[in-house]
């Protein structure tokens, strides 16, 4: 038997390496599942807002503007495609979005990420909420390839902070989950460096990634999350997917979710009750000792309530303090 040529063999190996290659290119990274579930799956998405007065009254916005949400952005995509994550940089997009609720610039990174990559099956859109409790939803659709969804929410006002799920999997190896719900709770872009909902513009240089805000951090008294009596912040808001059945006609939708009207959570049992201490200034200097002469006088100081008490938090101290002395200019 005729022993092949060496070019005849390096074709051999070239071509195994190139079937091994288109292969994997279809299989997904390591350690991530693989959905095999057949037909596509439409969802409906319920975003329910739930940043009340009672379970967030520090700092709470009443007025330019009161507390919303902005509309909701999401897209269906593959593990190839992230709108965001945790602990890295967000997009020039992500950071327009998140500080002033601008999604052009986002929209444009969505599609060039599909048309690029085919990352990104859907984008889908709810409506804004014009309160901090109330409701929003969508329909969105789901396929095999792309059973991912991520969203964002921001929150309003605030300098660079959102809600949003990263690439929840509605795949469950064959089959679609039939539903899902998350609480939610708030993020800060690190694209601005303000403490509290209504800080003026200050960009962070150089620019940070995404961090979770909690009860304790940013550790600083001003920060509107800061309660340092809570282990953990409330969720500050929720979201629902459920799946929606079709049938061989036509397909049904679920009754949309409205949007709430007012400022009040319909379940108001459900609303927790954060505990806000009272913050007072600083004592202020000393005023003049007034008094007749050969006698002690009296001199005084004052402090003033920054932060009013609420849902049971600590009272506030007294405000006046008073101190015996030597008068100065005795009468």
């Amino acid at each position: 038997m005729e022993n092949p040529s060496p070019a005849a063999a390096l074709g051999r190996a070239l071509w195994a390496l190139l079937l091994a290659t288109l292969g994997a290119a279809g299989l997904p990274r390591g350690g991530e599942s693989v959905c095999s579930a057949r037909a596509p799956a439409k969802y409906s998405i319920t975003f329910t807002g739930k940043w009340s007065q009672t379970a967030f009254p520090k700092q709470y916005p009443m007025f330019r503007p009161p507390a919303q949400w902005s509309s909701l952005l999401g897209a269906a995509h593959s593990s190839d495609y992230s709108m965001w994550r945790k602990n890295q940089y967000v997009s020039n997009g992500l950071r327009d979005f998140a500080e002033r609720g601008e999604a052009w610039a986002l929209m444009k990174e969505i599609e060039a990420a599909g048309e690029a990559l085919q990352s990104v099956h859907a984008v889908f859109s709810a409506p804004a909420v014009p309160s901090g409790t109330g409701q929003t939803s969508a329909e969105l659709e789901v396929q095999r390839r792309h059973s991912l969804v991520s969203f964002v929410v921001r929150i309003v006002p605030s300098p660079d902070w959102f809600v949003g799920v990263d690439s929840l999997d509605l795949c469950d190896g064959d089959r679609w989950r039939e539903q899902a719900a998350l609480d939610l709770y708030p993020y800060d872009a690190g694209t601005d460096s303000g403490f509290t909902f209504s800080s003026p513009n200050f960009a962070t240089i150089p620019q940070d990634t995404v961090t979770e805000i909690t009860s304790s951090s940013p550790s600083h008294p001003a920060n509107s999350f800061y309660y340092p009596r809570l282990k953990a912040l409330p969720p500050i808001a929720r979201v629902t997917l459920v799946r929606l059945r079709q049938s061989p006609r036509a397909f049904v939708p679920s009754a949309p979710v409205l949007p709430s009207r007012d400022n009040e959570i319909i379940d108001s049992a459900s609303v927790p009750e954060t505990p806000l201490d009272c913050e007072v200034s600083l004592w202020s200097s000393w005023g003049l000792c007034g008094g007749p002469c050969g006698r002690l006088g009296a001199k005084s100081r004052t402090r003033y309530v920054r932060v009013q008490p609420a849902n049971n938090g600590s009272p506030c101290p007294e405000l006046e303090e008073e101190a015996e002395c030597v008068p100065d200019n005795c009468v």
